[in-house]
């Protein structure tokens, strides 16, 4: 597979003609010399969502087994791009091979967990309520419930992960199962991986047989694109993950539509990590060199790094800082992302240094001549600076954190009930700490979108259970999740039928059940009936 610098606007293969760009090497600075991609304009916008829209009806009444299907070509050609894959997204991103491998299986991954979910149905809700004309003092209409996808959906690529939150990602994985056509944004930092893959869905949604709006790919500077893409009418849903700037723009930008439309963006997090008494007393030189691990796991650019550390003052607490400390102290300086993300971790760091009752504790080895190359650091302060200094809530968005010194439980608590929502928050706890634990986990459950225990928040695994998502401002909407099966339900709504003509139905509420769905008839569980397309 050739790189052209192309976008994909359906079947067709455009480049650019409002302005040009070539990748870069951030860990070079230099430019990758091939291709040169052109950027896209408000016109490939209309083309790409008057597409999609063509496309809606015929993709979204697609079977179950026909939708399922072409996700499953979708991981498959990605797979068949093979090396060529990893070895463009290692030039773009600087990023081990060995993560990039992985992310590439997290990515496949994800497409055939939903297709398992769409043959399975029961993402539909389909839910039958028969006729009860017989019932006093008024009978009742027979009523049949089915979720149908809401339109064209957009999705902004995530800068940190060009494969699994980006083009083929989570965000385009779930709108197509949902039966939504999908236009993509590209993300500048990896415009190569972007073609190699957006060319992976292409090819099967040519060999599939299906529409040709059901999927597009476009290349934009800037916000100027993405905000046109948004404000199209025709365009039903945002998926995005990125920066807090970033994603309240668009939020702004749907709102002020004629015809708002939902936003589902993950933005910023700083993840505390709690470390109870009985834990750290126990088991804090384990948990101090776990923690520099996590920290520094992917030069620190996951939105779930462990940004924050709370417990309460004394020996222990000691324990845990120096070996963290001296564990990132023994950490090589490593290549960020793009040069922007680099800066911006350095103004954090900066504003740290500056605050005052803040103590740098720890820094990782210096970067010598590696560009863009960060160095961890550890900080402490103690509560009530914390509480005082509003800069220390803001993500450093790499391998730094800030270790908090509370004087007990109760002003760990307080600290609790201050932060802003967050993607995860973590327990360190021993049998001792339940009663503790206990005390904060109404807090948390307020605050958080996934609590963990005994661990550390980097890692998002891909299944039925996992929510990625929490209170604003790590999302602007915590009803949802962007990761697991149930992000599908982010590009859903339910459709009511009252005594429709069975003919007239969906096939998921017929009443000989054709597409073997899951569902609840009458308040109770209806078996599914065609085990071909249904999975128990």
């Amino acid at each position: 597979m050739t790189l052209t610098g192309e976008m994909l606007i359906g079947f067709a293969a455009v480049h650019g003609a409002n302005g040009s760009k070539r990748a870069l090497n951030p860990a070079t600075n230099a430019e990758i010399p091939e291709p040169t991609f052109g950027m896209g304009s408000a016109a490939d916008v209309e083309r790409a969502a008057c597409l999609a829209a063509q496309a809606f009806d015929v993709y979204r009444n697609l079977s179950p087994e026909k939708r399922a299907t072409f996700l499953e070509a979708i991981a498959d050609n990605i797979l068949g791009i093979g090396d060529k894959l990893i070895e463009r997204a290692h030039a773009e991103t600087g990023l081990p091979v060995a993560r990039l491998q992985g992310e590439r299986g997290r990515t496949v991954g994800q497409m055939r967990l939903f297709a398992k979910v769409v043959r399975d149905g029961h993402f539909l809700g389909s839910t039958i309520d028969h006729a009860q004309p017989e019932r006093q003092p008024l009978p009742r209409a027979d009523l049949r419930l089915v979720k149908v996808p809401l339109g064209p959906v957009a999705v902004f690529c995530a800068s940190n992960f060009p494969l699994a939150f980006s083009v083929a990602g989570s965000d385009t994985a779930s709108a197509l199962a949902a039966g939504a056509p999908v236009i993509v944004k590209a993300h500048g930092a990896h415009l190569g991986t972007s073609e190699l893959v957006g060319r992976a869905i292409q090819k099967a949604v040519k060999e599939q047989g299906l529409p040709e709006g059901v999927f597009s790919l476009l290349f934009g500077e800037g916000r100027k694109l993405g905000e046109v893409l948004v404000a199209h009418p025709l365009v039903k849903a945002v998926g995005f993950t990125g920066s807090r700037q970033g994603g309240l723009a668009l939020v702004r930008t749907a709102n002020a539509r004629p015809e708002p439309i939902p936003v589902y963006a993950e933005m910023s997090s700083i993840n505390p990590v709690f470390l109870l008494p009985g834990a750290l007393a126990n088991r804090a030189e384990a948990i101090g060199k776990a923690f520099a691990e996590s920290l520094t796991l992917g030069a620190g650019q996951f939105c779930t790094n462990p940004g924050l550390v709370l417990a309460i003052d004394g020996p222990d607490l000691d324990r845990f800082v120096k070996v963290a400390g001296d564990a990132l102290a023994r950490k090589p300086a490593q290549t960020m992302l793009t040069p922007g993300i680099f800066d911006a971790f350095c103004s954090g760091r900066s504003k740290a240094d500056a605050v005052s009752g803040m103590t740098k504790v720890a820094e990782g080895l210096p970067a010598g001549e590696l560009r863009n190359a960060a160095q961890a650091a550890l900080y402490v302060a103690d509560a009530e600076h914390m509480l005082a200094s509003p800069e220390l809530w803001e993500e450093m968005f790499g391998p730094a954190s800030i270790v908090i010194r509370a004087r007990d439980v109760s002003e760990l608590l307080k600290v609790a009930e201050h932060m802003e929502g967050q993607l995860t928050a973590t327990l360190q706890i021993d049998a001792i700490d339940y009663v503790d634990a206990q005390r904060l986990m109404p807090v948390l459950e307020r605050k958080v979108g996934r609590i963990l225990a005994n661990g550390f928040p980097t890692g998002v695994e891909v299944c039925h259970a996992m929510v990625h998502g929490g209170p604003f401002p790590s999302t602007s909407n915590s009803m949802f999740t962007s990761v697991g099966a149930s992000a599908i339900d982010r590009f859903l709504r339910p459709v009511c039928y009252q005594d429709m003509p069975d003919a007239l139905l969906p096939d998921a509420l017929k009443e000989d059940n054709p597409s073997g769905v899951r569902r609840l008839v009458n308040g109770e569980p209806d078996a599914p009936i065609n085990v071909t397309n249904a999975v128990a």
